[in-house]
């Protein structure tokens, strides 16, 4: 017999919506979630285009608009593959795991991991590397994804020899009255 369990907390994600703006009424409204994450793209987007080339032209408008609107829109749509997630969290994680890497856990996070044996590029990205540079002219990019890591060589088998026990409460008390403890 098989248990099936069901996570009922996504039917009861209540999604607040701003239905008016300094006066003006926006009936049904868009959803709070969508206005922080555009309000704060659009500022983070904005304020460094103007920094960097200064206010818009006619022409370049588009270019100070459409990106923030963009990622806006789709970034802030629930997650095919994940419910839990929006899309902006989904891809801000694929940028770091693909910036940053895999780091692994080792020993319950009692050491952290030596750079040597973080994941390395070539690896993250898989059998897409030699696909890419084995296009014209995307040879000069091969140094760029690093070197194939080495085929890691196996050991001898090490035996494994477990004997399970089952101890009792009679066995636990007894346990417990030896080590002394008070609690």
């Amino acid at each position: 017999m098989s248990r099936i369990g069901h996570t009922y907390t996504r039917h009861f994600d209540l999604e607040t919506r701003q239905h008016e703006i300094l006066g003006m009424d926006l009936g049904e409204g868009p959803s709070r979630r969508l206005l922080v994450t555009g309000a704060a793209i659009y500022t983070v987007w904005t304020g460094g285009l103007l920094f960097l080339f200064g206010f818009p032209s006619q022409v370049t408008f588009t270019l100070y608009f459409a990106p923030p609107a963009i990622i806006t829109y789709y970034g802030a749509q629930r997650s095919r593959s994940n419910e839990r997630r929006w899309n902006l969290t989904r891809w801000a994680l694929l940028i770091r795991y693909l910036t940053v890497g895999h780091r692994p856990v080792i020993n319950g996070g009692r050491r952290a991991a030596e750079r040597s044996e973080w994941l390395p590029l070539r690896a993250r990205l898989g059998e897409r590397v030699e696909t890419f540079t084995s296009l014209p002219g995307m040879g000069v990019f091969e140094s760029a994804f690093g070197k194939d890591e080495p085929k890691p060589t196996a050991g001898r088998a090490v035996p494994f020899d477990a004997k399970p026990r089952l101890y009792g409460p009679d066995a636990v008390y007894r346990a417990r009255k030896r080590t002394g403890s008070k609690k």
